[in-house]
Parts: C-alpha cells; sequence; structure tokens
C-alpha cells in the first residue's frame, strides 16, 4: 500500500490512554485506605506492632512500602533480594519481623511511619505526591498493551497463527523483534509486525524507531513488514515519527497504521497471509 501523505498519517494520531479522575474510588484505592485505617488503629509503632501487623494483613504489607516511597515493583526486586520471592504475602507470613526489619534497616520504616501517621496534609501536599508517584503510570502501561491487543484480536479473527512479542529472523541471519509474528517467529515468520503506542514522550520512543528501522533492515524480499504506530506522544517527538513513515515511504515496511486505519490493517494483513500461502487455523 501506497504511503499517505505525513501530514495526513499525523492527523490520524490518537490518544491511547483514557482520561482519569484522580479523585474516583478505585478497588486499589479501597484496599490502601482499609490498611491505613489498620495502621492507625495501632496503638504503637514499633518492630512488634508492625510485625504482628503484618501477619494479620499479609495481603496489605505493600502499604508499608508506600510509606517509605516505593513502588510495588521495587518492593518486589527487594522481597527477591531478601528473601527469594516477589510475593509480599508469602514474606509477611513466613517472615514479617524481618520484613519489618528490612525496611526499618534500609529505609527508616518506624521513622517514617510514625511521623506520617501523626502529620496534616494540605491541598498542595495531596498534588505533590500526585506527581511525584505519578498515579496515571499503572493505566499508561495497559495503554501501551492497548494497541498489541487489537492486532492479536485481528490476527485470532482471520484464523491466523501468530506468536506474540518476539523476534524474528531475517537475511543474512538478522534478527529483529516482532511484537505480532506471523505464521511463527524465528526463520518461520513470514509477516513480521510493530506495535508502538505511547501518549507521553521519552526514550521509549526513540527505542521505538529503533526496533522498527531493525525489523525494515533485516527482513527479506519475501517477508512482510508492517507497523501501528499510535499515540500523542508522538506529536512531541515529529522527527522520530517522520524516520517511521520515511520507512514506508521508501518502501522498507510495507504498511503503516494507526489504530484509526486498522480496518486497512486487516485488509492487508490477510491479503499478505494469502499472498504468502499462510494456512489459515480450523
Amino acid at each position: 500500500m501506497p504511503a499517505v501523505p505525513f501530514e495526513a498519517y499525523v492527523a490520524s494520531l490518537g490518544r491511547l490512554t483514557a482520561v482519569i479522575d484522580p479523585t474516583a474510588s478505585t478497588p486499589e484505592a479501597d484496599d490502601i485506605t482499609d490498611a491505613v485505617a489498620t495502621l492507625e488503629a495501632l496503638d504503637g509503632i514499633d518492630l512488634e506492632s508492625l510485625a504482628a501487623w503484618t501477619l494479620a494483613h499479609p495481603d496489605q504489607t505493600y502499604v508499608l512500602a508506600l510509606v517509605v516511597g516505593l513502588s510495588r515493583e521495587k518492593l518486589k526486586n527487594h522481597l527477591r533480594n531478601w528473601f527469594n520471592t516477589a510475593s509480599w504475602r508469602k514474606a509477611s507470613l513466613e517472615q514479617g519481623a524481618a520484613l519489618v526489619e528490612k525496611l526499618d534497616e534500609e529505609f527508616d520504616l518506624l521513622r517514617l511511619l510514625r511521623t506520617q501517621r501523626n502529620s496534616a496534609y494540605t491541598f498542595g501536599d495531596v498534588l505533590v505526591a500526585r506527581a511525584g508517584t505519578r498515579a496515571t503510570a499503572t493505566t499508561a502501561g495497559q495503554s501501551g498493551r492497548k494497541i498489541e491487543d487489537e492486532l492479536e484480536g485481528i490476527a485470532q479473527s482471520l484464523k491466523l497463527p501468530y506468536v506474540p512479542r518476539g523476534r524474528f529472523e531475517g537475511r543474512n541471519g538478522k534478527t529483529a523483534p516482532a511484537d505480532l509474528a506471523v505464521p511463527a517467529t524465528g526463520r518461520d515468520c513470514v509477516i513480521a509486525v510493530a506495535a508502538k503506542g505511547f501518549d507521553s514522550t521519552g526514550s521509549k520512543l526513540s527505542d521505538a524507531v529503533r526496533e522498527i528501522e531493525e525489523m525494515a533492515d533485516a527482513r527479506t524480499g519475501g517477508q512482510v513488514a508492517l507497523a501501528v504506530v499510535d499515540g500523542i506522544g508522538w506529536k512531541g517527538r515529529m522527527a522520530d515519527l517522520k524516520r517511521i513513515w520515511g520507512l514506508w515511504d521508501s518502501g522498507d515496511i510495507d504498511g503503516l497504521y494507526t489504530l484509526a486505519t486498522l480496518d486497512q490493517f486487516k485488509i492487508d494483513l490477510d491479503r499478505y497471509a494469502s499472498l504468502r500461502g499462510v494456512s489459515r487455523l480450523p
């Protein structure tokens, strides 16, 4: 399919991330509120009382990490290092006292918890906390998977065999990433698809450009390379976006799409699969 003008492609970019009401209640927020209530109910804060609390509330001990400024993911990393498990529930039930001691030794848990339990917070403090903890990070991560999920749904509707998130092998043994490979990864890949969606700017956009360039460079004449690139974050990296579009314009990749043009992607994917003799699933 010939490339549409760059300006027309940019106009089809859309926002991937849902609008978030930071004041709305969520199951996660309710869980944290419940955990905080039980911490506030403790008569005092010391190693013994917190060890008993972790044993009584093993599913909520991640809140202690929030007290010292650790995300859940960072807590998991420390748990693997300390106890050879990423489960705070398991660590709490089996080594609750040791967990509290580690958090206190390395992150000053007892002092920070005592201070925060007795503090009053202003509206400004709330906004600073939201900025520091990036309250929308979880949703942003989910938006990054939105394109991949859409592509898998299309492949399934066309009854095409595929492998998500792997690498394919092209000419002269070169390999490159493929967010969707039809019918398989490795040397058997016939169609390689890149899925790159970002609503914010950053180094990941440069990585995305590099991966699509690797895909274009590695593919053989018999392999098809497609890319679905969307999200308003690209509007802050127009030079990078134009590099991707240039690969389409020069014929180094066979198609470039956004979520708004997935109907065309489905038509092209179906056509390329038929031309390359990809067997359909029953």
